[in-house]
């Protein structure tokens, strides 16, 4: 089950950053056109939500659940962890940036259910999304980086 799930992580990352680049795009073009706040923009925000919390409950199953996570920090000890910088990426920095990124992605949906402009909508929906977009960049394991993964499931 724990493989099956890190396959669907892995998938889902995708989702999220597309639904993230569509909710952006959205934005520039609301706010550049000065264009109405429409429920179409609403929608994307409502999906890519969605998307998020679905990854942050099958990442926080793995950070229980499997070897990486707190597993890793019981048998190990916080100190031995955070000397690592592969068990210290997986135990704290990429549940922290994606926590953050999550967060920060809710709060720019809920900033465009309140009664301000439609271009205030945009605006702030932007620098959420964007902001949580830099983050999840920063903290996804890259097949580049020291703790790469392969971009998708199956690939080496």
């Amino acid at each position: 089950m724990y493989q099956g799930l890190l396959h669907l992580h892995n998938v889902g990352r995708w989702v999220v950053i597309i639904l993230l680049l569509t909710a952006l795009i959205k934005a520039i073009s609301g706010l550049s056109g000065d264009k109405p706040f429409t429920s179409g923009d609403k929608k994307v925000g409502l999906f890519l939500m969605i998307a998020a919390h679905i990854m942050l409950l099958i990442g926080l199953y793995q950070w229980f659940a499997g070897p990486w996570g707190l597993q890793n920090i019981q048998s190990k000890g916080m100190k031995a962890i955070m000397q690592d910088n592969v068990f210290r990426f997986w135990a704290v920095e990429h549940i922290t940036g994606m926590l953050i990124a999550i967060i920060l992605i809710t709060i720019g949906k809920g900033s465009a259910k309140k009664n301000i402009s439609d271009k205030a909508k945009h605006r702030r929906s932007f620098w959420f999304y964007f902001i949580a977009l830099v983050i999840i960049l920063a903290t996804v394991p890259w097949p580049f980086r020291e703790v790469a993964r392969p971009l998708f499931p199956g690939m080496q």
